[in-house]
């Protein structure tokens, strides 16, 4: 993630360019995610949906090896954003409920993708100092290949065929909070559009080089590979909307520091952060939704999520690549008063229901 855009760049696209691209990704997803995912619940087969996702999404990064213009890589990325982002809810669903019938622990499941990511990070990092930007795709096609070889080694489910259809979709969209929790979340999220998206390049300009990059972005997730391994701890105490609302409070934290400086010393304060505003709201998230949703809709419920999410996300990668190109850095502010609105909101849904957090 933090290294595509530099791919993008490379490519000769500018900021604003590669905002629409990192946007439209999210879009992509507002439509095909709960459709796909509904599809997963009705037939029952995740396992198998998982595998021909996979395939395509292979395919779909294949392409971008001859795309050398704008255009060709705006149609390459609608195909790679129909395919390759709804494996993650499809995924999370059978990790949750796995998490409920065996009573796991959903943080120290989920942390090990974390350690993942670190390492990939790192590598890529070190990598760059040596090689080209063009490097990033091929470790992109060897993550992809390791995703696919992995799903071949899931037990099959034993799951019957849903009752439930798309008309069954709303019964969701009108439980009691369950769209304020997702406008609150997926504005949290979405305060993510200037690090995900900007940060690699910003640093990069300010006389960071990759492999310090690199290791900033992977002592974010290690801090929050620690929270998810006290996982089990944080959901006891504050519960699922409490974790939302601490991430919407650290967000406002550190999205300005970062709009601040680029002095490394900061930053490294600044990553620890990240446990709190990427890993607490997606722990929550996922603790929300598995005890607010019918288990015959649980990937269905994940795409709706990551539906609305990713049109948020959209949106504000849109305005990120706009006020990156224009006022850099301190296009983090506008992040931080994002962060802030989540957060207003999540205490609103506490207040609100204050029955609903006492039991989760």
């Amino acid at each position: 993630m933090p290294f595509w855009p530099l791919w993008l760049e490379n490519r000769g696209l500018d900021s604003l360019q590669i905002g629409l691209l990192l946007a439209l990704g999210p879009w992509v997803r507002t439509i095909t995610n709960p459709v796909i995912a509904n599809i997963s619940d009705r037939s029952g087969k995740s396992k198998k949906v998982l595998m021909i996702l996979s395939i395509l999404s292979i395919c779909a990064f294949l392409c971008f090896f001859l795309a050398q213009t704008f255009w060709t890589i705006l149609f390459i990325s609608i195909f790679a954003a129909i395919t390759f982002p709804v494996m993650l809810p499809i995924a999370e669903s059978r990790v949750m409920t796995s998490v409920l019938n065996q009573h796991l622990d959903y943080g120290r499941i989920r942390l090990w993708g974390s350690i993942t990511f670190i390492l990939g990070t790192i590598l890529t990092g070190q990598l760059l100092d040596y090689f080209n930007p063009n490097l990033i795709l091929i470790l992109v096609m060897a993550a992809l290949l390791i995703t696919f070889s992995s799903i071949t080694i899931l037990p099959t489910e034993k799951k019957e065929k849903s009752k439930y259809d798309y008309k069954d979709i709303p019964k969701l969209l009108v439980q009691p909070n369950f769209m304020l929790f997702v406008i609150s979340a997926s504005l949290l999220q979405a305060s993510h559009a200037v690090y995900n998206g900007f940060s690699a390049i910003h640093w990069l300009s300010s006389g960071i080089n990759e492999s310090v990059i690199g290791l900033l972005w992977a002592e974010g997730v290690l801090a929050e590979i620690i929270l998810f391994s006290l996982s089990g701890f944080f959901i006891a105490r504050i519960g699922p909307l409490g974790l939302i609302c601490l991430a919407g409070c650290v967000g406002v934290i550190r999205w300005v520091m970062l709009g601040l400086t680029t002095d490394v010393n900061y930053l490294l304060l600044a990553q620890v952060f990240h446990a709190i505003t990427f890993g607490a709201v997606h722990l929550g998230s996922m603790h929300f939704i598995a005890r607010n949703s019918p288990p015959s809709l649980s990937a269905t419920a994940q795409g709706v999520y990551a539906s609305c999410s990713g049109l948020m996300m959209g949106l504000t990668m849109i305005l990120a690549g706009s006020l990156f190109e224009n006022i850099g850095g301190k296009s983090f502010y506008a992040m931080s008063a994002i962060s802030a609105l989540g957060a207003v909101l999540s205490i609103f849904l506490i207040l609100k229901n204050k029955k609903l957090t006492s039991t989760l």
